[in-house]
């Protein structure tokens, strides 16, 4: 194979690794743990949803607060305990470092009750305590990026923190014992309000794959990878060694593997969308030797769920075949009377700026969902609006601001329905955005 084409090859490969790693950096760098962050180890808890400006994770939610911890299993394993649930709602999928769900702890997979593990890392053996359950995963990053249901309101808010402060992460070698987590090492030369996705798309190519290969130390291929390390060896990339720059090709501007990045987005816009909303019942969260899937999973949104805990229906274009433009077009999303998402956990419809992340808006409004109460028309079906300004006061609640510029809107199916009307097996589709007329308020 021409080399140029093993550059991409590797490119994509190690796009997600590189990415979580570099959000592992930004979310860690602290001495002490906080809402913006907590050391390696120790738990982050997010105590309200994610403010407009928080650019630290593509695609976040106003629905539920995150509870996440970032793992370093090369020197030992962790114990992550999760307390019982009640009958919240709550997901606690562990990632590996390629953006691969390697156990999902949550309502629909393990229930409500307490719980144990004790994650282990690649190549590791020893006596493991009892009652625990053993997860074994194939890199030593992991990402556990929880997430616990919250109706927003301040006493909502109070119930979700005390859940969260009972949750617990230790090193096995201080579980059952009094452990004092060590304060935090805060690199000041990482920038910690960049965008992590410009952070690794700005990283030179020869850079990137230095990276990559620092991280494959730690974070071995996969055995089905068998094929691509082979050819990455030709590049000068060899897991568990230093990136041999002399055998980097070099590259016109053409052939800059970063392009690939642009080829997914526009591999995404010639999918087959339906009723204009693009989402994925197969190969979400394990993607085996897809490795373009992974990367464009982790370059829109990097911690995407089972089909069966979580999906996310997207929309780039309206109805019409364009793109949503707030200055140009007021829309509406019809759902029939009855016909709400069918899900066992929740669902919420978000606004979201071309990059994925929050857009401000005057009434900090950036979800509606099922907790909502909706205004609906005389024969039970419901309209909700999706528009720069206000439809008008007898119709607000039903209003999701959008920005006077390009967005894209997302459905959360949390714990989708497996039996008809179910999305995952096609008997539910979301329905189109229509545009709604330019002049005058009301339905």
């Amino acid at each position: 194979m021409e080399k140029h084409k093993v550059v991409r090859e590797a490119y994509l490969f190690g796009y997600p690794l590189v990415t979580l790693d570099m959000i592992r950096r930004q979310q860690t760098n602290v001495r002490e743990p906080g809402e913006a962050g907590a050391p390696m180890g120790q738990l982050i808890k997010l105590r309200q949803y994610p403010a407009a400006d928080n650019h630290s994770a593509g695609a976040p939610n106003a629905d539920t607060l995150y509870t996440v911890v970032w793992l370093d299993l090369s020197v030992e394993p962790w114990v992550f305990s999760i307390p019982d649930m009640g009958d919240r709602f709550y997901i606690m999928p562990m990632l590996s470092g390629y953006n691969e769900v390697v156990h999902v702890a949550g309502a629909r997979a393990t229930g409500y009750g307490a719980q144990e593990y004790v994650i282990t890392g690649p190549g590791w053996s020893g006596a493991l305590p009892e009652g625990v359950t053993h997860v074994e995963s194939p890199t030593s990053l992991v990402w556990i990026l929880g997430r616990v249901y919250c109706s927003g309101t301040p006493e909502d808010y109070k119930a979700v923190h005390q859940l969260q402060d009972r949750f617990s992460s230790v090193p096995l070698s201080a579980y059952g014992k009094p452990y004092t987590p060590p304060p935090g090492v805060v690199d000041d030369t990482f920038d910690t309000k960049k965008d992590v996705r410009k952070q690794v798309n700005d990283l030179p190519l020869d850079e990137f794959f230095s990276y990559l290969a620092e991280l494959l130390k730690t974070n071995p291929p996969k055995p089905e990878d068998a094929p691509l390390v082979e050819r990455m060896a030709e590049i000068g990339i060899v897991p568990g060694e230093d990136f041999d720059r002399s055998k980097l090709p070099v590259l016109g501007h053409r052939l800059d593997p970063k392009l690939a990045l642009l080829e997914l987005a526009h591999a995404v816009k010639a999918k087959e969308p339906v009723n204009g909303w693009l989402y994925w019942t197969s190969n979400a969260g394990q993607y085996g030797t897809d490795y373009e899937q992974r990367a464009l999973v982790t370059l829109t949104g990097p911690g995407l769920n089972f089909p069966q805990d979580a999906m996310y229906p997207f929309s780039e274009k309206d109805a019409e075949g364009e793109k949503y433009d707030g200055s140009k077009h007021r829309y509406v999303i019809r759902f029939g009377k009855g016909q709400f998402p069918p899900v066992n956990g929740f669902w919420s419809l978000t606004m979201y700026g071309t990059d994925f992340f929050f857009v401000p808006n005057a009434i900090d409004r950036y979800t509606l969902s099922q907790r909502d109460t909706f205004v609906a028309n005389d024969d039970g079906s419901v309209d909700l609006y999706l528009q720069a300004e206000s439809p008008g006061p007898d119709l607000e609640a039903n209003w999701l601001p959008a920005p006077r510029d390009e967005f894209i809107p997302m459905l959360r199916l949390y714990w989708p329905k497996d039996t008809p009307p179910s999305i995952l097996d096609g008997t539910w589709t979301p329905p189109p955005l229509t545009r709604r007329p330019t002049q005058g308020a009301g339905r």
